[in-house]
């Protein structure tokens, strides 16, 4: 207890200050999702696309308990996190020594990396997947191997990014789990096949799912090839280290470019090579960043987003990195530099929970960060000003000129400046570059309605749930038109 307490409490320092935070990018489509309605009723959630049913679940009972007040939000995702490290620190107290354990557990809690799963309340799907991979190996290293599969399968409901879990446990499993002399024999192969087959599966469900669901920005729809996301991957990779040994320069957008194909292939190159030197000369370090490395697979390989780098995708890779910088923490003289480097460590999360406290401060550091970027300027643009929005949108789209986002952003604007038919003109713009985004349908129809052209609206309002059924800003237009 008197370990896990000041565990506990340094997370605590060093993201509690999200609770007075509010709602970020993503966080609003949960109150534009019918599924999670509460009169909807939770059954709902787990229809076939939905590849996140538990994740959704704890959406929905936030909704139906607290409404739009973020603060009940937030505090799930804070106790998500704190069960997440205190987890972490019973799995690793059973393989490694007990200070070791606890400083790599500590890393895990309060390095600002974590910021974004833990401040974001979007993200809570990984928060929610880590907590139940952590109990599955706990299960499986206290010889519990179907209770193992059974938390493991309720990890990939949480979010599928954690499908290759199995491949890190069979490296732990073969590399650092003392097992009990009359289990010596047991290879365990039968859970090991059963949590991959349920990977497959959770895979062949999200390919689907993303093929099915228009706007997923994830496979065909992300924009970018499986190899051109390869080749991007190995210079993420690095970015992802760097940010963990010399945690400065977060953003929530971070500006990433696929890399000519040698320096991609050379990224990568450089990555094996390490790893190589590392099993030679440390093994116990190269095990555990094998391991993280292993846990990536999901987000850092074949499998394109559109989003090219994402820190909350380090949220579970996390814990095998502080457990390898943890073997290097120790060996620190004197021995008060680990506890200084955590504390500093907490010092810089309070700064990145304050960043994240409000959508402005957040997406001003954003336009620092990524000046040639077009998204970080429509979000800010949400969050200022009528004049300094459209500045920020004559911007974006001189670095973007077809953008259909940022024709939407400046319809939206301009209509909430009362100039309606200005706004008509740049929803028909977004319209003309993306005929098939049902928002642009929506958008176009409240403008029409503005201008008092009801039956122009009902006719886009339709368009519009034809092609998303579920866009429930469309289908509250569509009933406020009703006589």
């Amino acid at each position: 207890m008197r370990a896990r307490l000041p565990l506990a409490a340094a997370a605590l320092a060093a993201f509690g200050a999200s609770l007075g935070s509010g709602f970020h990018f993503d966080d609003y489509a949960i109150f534009d999702d019918a599924y999670l309605a509460p009169a909807s009723g939770w059954s709902a959630i787990f229809a076939v696309r939905q590849t996140r049913p538990l994740t959704w679940l704890t959406f929905w009972l936030n909704r139906a308990l607290g409404g739009q007040n973020a603060l009940g939000y937030h505090a799930l995702n804070l106790v998500l996190h704190l069960a997440a490290a205190l987890l972490a620190y019973e799995c690793l107290l059973r393989l490694m020594d007990r200070r070791t354990a606890w400083l790599a557990a500590a890393l895990f809690a309060v390095h600002p990396l974590q910021a974004e799963a833990v401040d974001y309340i979007w993200a809570r799907a990984i928060i929610l997947a880590a907590v139940f991979v952590f109990a599955s190996l706990l299960a499986w290293m206290e010889n519990r191997p179907w209770l193992a599969v059974a938390l493991f399968a309720l990890a990939l409901l949480a979010k599928e990014e954690c499908a290759a879990f199995p491949l890190a446990l069979w490296l732990l499993d073969a590399c650092l789990i003392r097992k009990p002399a009359a289990d010596k024999r047991s290879t365990r192969w039968a859970p090991l096949a059963a949590m991959l087959a349920l990977s497959l599966a959770a895979g062949l469900r999200t390919i689907y799912a993303a093929a099915a669901t228009p706007g997923t920005q994830a496979g065909a729809q992300a924009g970018v090839t499986p190899w051109h996301y390869l080749l991007a991957q190995g210079t993420v990779l690095w970015r992802y280290l760097r940010l963990f040994a010399i945690p400065y320069g977060f953003t929530v957008d971070p500006e990433i470019r696929v890399p000519p194909a040698w320096l991609g292939v050379a990224a990568w190159l450089a990555i094996a090579i390490a790893l190589a030197a590392l099993w030679r000369w440390w093994r116990d370090v190269a095990i555990w960043l094998t391991g993280a490395a292993l846990l990536l697979l999901p987000s850092s390989s074949i499998f394109p987003a559109a989003d090219l780098a994402v820190d909350r995708r380090m949220y579970l890779p996390m814990l095998p990195l502080a457990a390898a910088a943890a073997l290097l923490l120790v060996r620190l003289r004197p021995r008060a530099v680990a506890p200084l480097v955590i504390a500093a460590l907490v010092v810089l999360s309070i700064g990145r929970t304050q960043v994240w406290a409000s959508d402005e401060s957040l997406w001003r550091e954003a336009v620092r960060r990524a000046p040639d970027k077009v998204r970080p300027r429509i979000q800010l643009a949400r969050n200022v000003e009528t004049a300094e929005a459209l500045g920020l949108l004559e911007e974006a789209r001189r670095i973007a000129p077809d953008d259909p986002a940022v024709a939407a952003e400046t319809g939206r604007v301009l209509l909430a400046a009362g100039r309606a038919g200005e706004a008509l003109t740049q929803f028909g713009r977004a319209l003309a570059l993306a005929p098939r985004d049902a928002n642009n349908y929506n958008n176009r129809g409240v403008a029409l309605e503005a201008l008092g052209q009801t039956e122009a609206a009902r006719d886009d309002f339709e368009r519009a749930l034809e092609l998303d059924p579920g866009l429930a800003a469309a289908r509250e237009n569509l009933r406020k038109l009703a006589p």
